[in-house]
């Protein structure tokens, strides 16, 4: 005989939001149903470990998908604790209660750990509401009798019915009496592809009867015999022991759709106020959209195996766009949404350990980049046959990555205050010394002379460009050391970065070149001496080119050019501008200031010249070409070039 009972006040209110709002998918329905179900089975495996007898005649648990197409029913059956009458009164009757919470509630100590997977028993279930007009469940509780069963029944409206039913098997079905436009999910191909994306790593079989094509019936026909539809096996829950090199392959491969094995990876379970675990992988190769930051991008989230967002871009920041893989954890909500996820002080604490991991990967990487070379001493470093192969393996790794992460890496400068330090060690460029991209800040700060006070840098569209800059002329004559950076973000990016390890930054393109100690004192004299002298032809520059530069002056660090274009110290660089314009950005009205090398024949020319005012627009428009700009009026450059050289 069955039994009416109306539901918690809330649930009424609450399952139209439910099945309307909190599921913007539909099809999460049966992600939630077979999540429950693996709880059950999980709940029943931790109670048995003190009372074996709970296991009855069905020691292997699992959960089964079944359909009936002309009943228009999908069945979710589990055969894990069950429910005896008056838990499916109070936990399927209250939305917010689950059993598994009380149950967890009980545990202390080791037992916590120990039934740290057991989900909970609420909101999900009412999910199955999005697609059934009603939903039987029918349950018994291991170790109860056969006759102590209980079929629950409610059409998701006001109230249900109970009455008690003879169950053989233990534990829960849940047959849901599809509407007519759910009819969709019954169709084995849609169920299995479902339980694919979303439940592939419950750690359970997920069974689903075969299906044979049947001639006389030009129809597929459901057989008796049923397989597994999931790998059962979540590979970030094992013990980093039990899995080999090629199954972390594997999975890179299976989630991130790549088809070349990743540079490195990293799998830790992280424990304290926050409880998750984290498999990271490092790509070899850059995707195409590397670029756009509006992408979402990011590592999966699961909750307890329970697959919740492919793209958790809350879980990693944007200059880690790249990094693939999977954080399952233990304290967020099975109905968590993007917008929670930006506001859970969990999902901070995750983010952060996430950051930490990737950088210590990385910085084992560029650790191990370079085979062992014989040391100043002349002797190198005896390694045995595994330690070389080791080394080997490695080598080069880092150098592969920066090759294709190494630009965006550095946006991290600006993003990421907090681990600016350790992102500068990992930064990497070309240099007067050096062409291939491999130069430290600390390898630089390694060898700078003695005397000298700053790392000197710059920056061109071009290594060419950068190479042959007329500002790099008394750094080359000095034999001084200077990084050339041409990545379009390395101007931006610089400018958070100041100093490293106390030595401050310098780019060679701004403010005057002060290279203290390392400029004897005859130099000085000589440099103030040639301003002075050349004080007259100065002045008639500056008003010749009032509308190009906001200063004219003698420079000290031209050699064999007869000019050149600098920014003031806090300026923007012509270079930074140029690439702003270039993007469509306001940039606001600057003007650069001209060096002039005063020993330059084509300079010395200036004095007295009947063409003064065409020279001067011509070694300014020369200056810009130099480094990589174009004049505002190349008609006029050329035209003025052309009556000089007649």
């Amino acid at each position: 005989m069955s039994k009416h009972h109306a539901f918690q006040a809330e649930v009424a209110q609450l399952l139209h939001l439910v099945t309307h709002s909190l599921y913007s998918n539909q099809e999460i329905f049966l992600r939630e149903l077979v999540s429950n179900a693996s709880d059950a089975c999980d709940k029943l495996r931790f109670e048995a470990l003190n009372n074996a007898g709970l296991y009855e005649d069905a020691p292997n648990l699992e959960v089964r998908v079944a359909f009936d197409k002309d009943a228009k029913t999908l069945t979710i059956t589990d055969n894990g604790i069950g429910m005896s009458e008056q838990e499916a009164i109070d936990h399927l009757g209250t939305i917010a209660k689950s059993g598994t919470k009380d149950f967890m509630s009980r545990l202390s100590g080791d037992q916590k750990k120990d039934a740290q997977l057991i989900g909970q028993f609420g909101v999900g279930f009412y999910s199955g509401f999005i697609v059934a007009d009603k939903i039987t469940v029918e349950s018994r509780r291991a170790g109860l009798k056969a006759e102590e069963g209980v079929r629950w029944v409610s059409g998701g409206s006001g109230d249900f019915e109970t009455e008690t039913i003879t169950r053989a098997a233990r534990g829960t079905s849940v047959i849901l009496h599809l509407r007519d436009d759910a009819t969709e999910y019954l169709n084995r191909w849609k169920l299995k592809q479902i339980i694919g994306k979303y439940s592939d790593h419950i750690s359970l079989p997920i069974l689903m009867q075969k299906e044979e094509w049947d001639q006389d019936k030009s129809e597929y026909v459901l057989q008796d015999e049923w397989e597994a539809v999931n790998s059962a096996s979540a590979l970030w829950t094992r013990a980093k022991k039990d899995i080999s090199d090629e199954q972390y392959t594997d999975f890179y491969k299976n989630i991130s759709y790549d088809t070349e094995a990743p540079l490195a990876w990293s799998h830790n379970r992280v424990e304290g106020s926050t409880e998750y675990t984290q498999l990271l992988y490092i790509p070899a190769k850059a995707p195409q959209d590397l670029w756009n930051r509006d992408k979402k991008a990011g590592v999966k989230l699961y909750v307890k195996r329970v697959f919740i967002m492919d793209e958790a871009e809350a879980l990693m920041p944007t200059y880690l766009r790249w990094v693939k893989g999977v954080i399952d954890s233990a304290d967020l909500p099975l109905n968590v949404s993007r917008e929670l996820l930006q506001e859970s002080r969990d999902v901070k604490a995750i983010r952060e350990g996430n950051t930490r991991r990737v950088l210590a990967m990385l910085e084992d990487l560029a650790k191990k980049d370079r085979l062992p070379t014989e040391g100043a001493d002349g002797v190198t470093d005896v390694l045995s046959a595994e330690e070389q192969a080791e080394a080997e393996r490695m080598a080069g790794k880092y150098s592969a990555f920066y090759a294709e992460f190494g630009a965006v890496l550095k946006e991290g400068l600006g993003e990421d205050f907090g681990n600016r330090d350790r992102l500068a060690k990992l930064l990497r460029f070309a240099s007067t010394q050096s062409d291939a991209v491999a130069v430290g800040l600390a390898d630089y700060k390694a060898r700078m002379k003695e005397g000298q006070e700053a790392i000197y840098y710059i920056t061109a569209d071009t290594l060419a460009a950068a190479k042959s800059s007329p500002q790099l002329e008394v750094f080359k004559k000095k034999g001084i050391e200077v990084l050339l950076m041409t990545d379009r973000v390395d101007e931006w990016a610089l400018s958070f970065l100041h100093a490293f390890d106390g030595t401050p930054l310098q780019s060679v393109a701004k403010g005057g070149v002060d290279l203290g100690k390392l400029q004897d004192e005859e130099e000085k004299k000589a440099a103030e001496q040639a301003a002075e002298t050349f004080k007259p032809v100065l002045n008639k520059l500056k008003a010749a080119l009032q509308d190009k530069a906001q200063d004219v002056r003698v420079t000290t660090r031209l050699v064999d050019s007869p000019a050149c274009l600098v920014s003031d110290d806090h300026g923007m660089s012509t270079q930074l501008a140029r690439m702003l314009k270039q993007a469509g950005q306001a940039v606001p009205d600057m003007k650069p200031i001209l060096e002039v090398n005063a020993d330059h024949a084509l300079v010395k020319k200036l004095d007295g010249s009947a063409h003064f005012d065409d020279l001067a627009h011509i070694l300014f428009d020369q200056a810009l070409l130099a480094e990589g700009g174009l004049p505002e009026d190349p008609a006029a450059y050329v035209k003025r070039v052309n009556a000089l050289l007649v």
